[in-house]
């Protein structure tokens, strides 16, 4: 039998579509498009590093390499992967302390930690020798390396607080019918950081690039990468600090969710007047409806009520994040390399080291023009349509086909006059990715859980998906180089297609949330008694 539901959650529940929805959604989808920008404008400041750190001419001719240096596999690794480190860490850290102390109350300090970081890791800094005469050029490399990576922890540890900070509050703010929508579209807003990334690195490198014109690689290498380089990718990634501090202000001044104040700090009182302000309307507090709501739905995440009644759903939730961010994370971190080897890039020898940002950051735009933006969007509209379950099983299942796609005619692909069919057959996996797994493993654990554990969950279901990032920067980057010290892109681009099959299959476990409550969709509106005798169904 269901417990008779509190005014305020109703209202909630049955609200038209108002100003403070998209209020909502703009402030916390802002904290998105930074953790994307952050996340994804890596890769041409790694070119950059390369060029700038590790371009060493032979220590016994003086001749420079025919090529311009690169990050050394284990350095790009650590770059790339120390950030998603710190996101792990952040995400199950915040998750729990969102459930403890309130969501508002630590909202904020994730968006402080993202706009410090992102300055500190633009003022990257190596050491100096004697009476200041700058140190060797391999101890700085090192001191630079190991300074951005600090940095880049501290601010994947921001960005991994807004995860399930963002979605619990956007679910427990947003009515029943449009719901999915709303928390699809806060995390679309990844979509234009990633847009914004690429776009930010053309103009930085356009404009360095015109006042500090240099040859190319093989017709100058000394010369191709000009000091003022430096500078670029400093900038591009300070940049990531505007956006977030520009937001800051309207999350103090949002209020705690009632679905939080009323179900887990029990103040019926507070959640009414809360609502009130934010709705609209008069609504009643209700405190004896909040001490018969709270009975019977006070198990731990550890118990063996929340393995009864949820287990099922923990496991699909952290399952299928972590299969895609294999993919989603190692796809990405290949891409120059898929760029030049379709030939859509010139070879780096034919590029200056700001020309090959600007090509990077150009080739990042358009495809999250073509693919990543559409992507996210066509979820925000679907989703409450379609539902969250097809969505996923339908991208996994779609990614497969295009990943194989690509890779068993991969010398096709390859081969002359074929890379602009190869762009849009990659483009076709970026859009399935976000108009499916990558949108809905965001939103189905902000909807499925006990309000008490739902950020607590949400964040435990992130931070699997990001250790398959990590997984996926680590195996990919090393597996994607040629032989013998790789297997190569095509045999890597086979076993993502074989990670996105697995995708399919755990998908079976994650419940459709579609039209329901939260309190329906988690059990909170079942009485003691019922809820003990329910059986999970997948």
């Amino acid at each position: 039998m269901a417990k008779e539901q509190l005014m305020v959650l109703n209202a909630l529940d049955s609200a038209k579509i108002q100003l403070y929805h998209f209020k909502a959604i703009v402030i916390a989808g802002m904290g998105f498009f930074t953790d994307a920008y952050d996340l994804f404008c890596i890769n041409p400041v790694m070119l950059l590093l390369g060029r700038l750190y590790y371009t060493e001419p032979n220590p016994l001719t003086g001749a420079m390499p025919t090529k311009p240096g690169t990050l050394p596999p284990n350095v790009k690794s650590a770059v790339a992967a120390v950030a998603l480190c710190g996101t792990i860490a952040g995400q199950i850290f915040f998750g729990l302390l969102g459930d403890k102390l309130g969501r508002k109350k630590v909202y904020g300090l994730t968006l402080m930690l993202m706009v410090f970081c992102s300055i500190g890791s633009g003022l990257s800094f190596g050491p100096f020798g004697p009476y200041g005469v700058e140190a060797e050029p391999k101890a700085k490399a090192k001191a630079v390396i190991a300074t951005l990576c600090f940095f880049r922890f501290w601010l994947g540890f921001g960005i991994g607080g807004d995860y399930p900070l963002s979605a619990t509050i956007m679910s427990e703010y947003a009515n029943k019918k449009t719901r999915g929508s709303f928390i699809a579209a806060v995390f679309a807003m990844q979509g234009f950081g990633i847009l914004a990334g690429g776009i930010v690195t053309i103009i930085v490198s356009s404009a360095f690039n015109a006042a500090n014109p240099a040859p190319t690689y093989e017709h100058g290498a000394n010369q191709s990468t000009v000091p003022e380089a430096d500078y670029v990718w400093r900038i591009i990634l300070m940049f990531g600090a505007i956006p977030a501090a520009l937001t800051y202000y309207w999350r103090m001044k949002m209020p705690e969710t009632a679905r939080y104040t009323a179900l887990v700090a029990k103040n019926a009182k507070q959640a009414a007047a809360d609502m009130c302000t934010v709705l609209q309307v008069d609504l009643e507090a209700e405190p004896e409806k909040v001490e018969t709501r709270v009975q019977g739905n006070d198990f731990g995440l550890f118990s063996k009520q929340f393995l009864q009644r949820h287990g099922l759903h923990l496991l699909g939730t952290t399952t299928t994040w972590f299969l895609l961010d294999i993919v989603f994370y190692g796809q990405s971190l290949i891409q120059p390399l898929i760029y030049t080897t379709v030939k859509w890039l010139p070879p780096t020898k034919q590029m200056n080291a700001i020309e090959e940002a600007y090509q990077n950051g150009k080739a990042q735009t358009l495809i999250a023009l073509c693919g990543t933006v559409p992507g996210y969007w066509f979820t925000v509209v679907f989703i409450d349509k379609v539902g969250r379950f097809a969505i996923q099983l339908m991208g996994f299942f779609f990614m497969t086909v295009f990943m194989f796609a690509l890779a068993i005619p991969f010398d096709h692909w390859t081969s002359s006059g074929s890379g602009l069919g190869f762009v849009i057959m990659y483009s076709l996996i970026f859009f399935f990715a976000n108009f499916g797994p990558n949108s809905t493993t965001f939103v189905v654990p902000a909807e499925i859980f006990p309000a008490r554990l739902r950020s607590t969950c949400h964040g435990i279901s992130a931070a699997a998906g990001k250790i398959g990032s990590v997984l996926g920067t680590f195996v990919i980057v090393y597996a994607s180089a040629p032989a013998p010290s790789g297997i190569g892109t095509k045999n890597t681009l086979m076993i993502l297609g074989g990670v996105n099959l697995l995708g399919v299959l755990f998908t079976l476990f994650v419940p459709e949330s579609k039209g329901r409550s939260l309190e329906e969709i988690s059990g909170e509106d079942e009485e003691e008694d019922s809820a003990e005798a329910r059986t999970v169904s997948i």
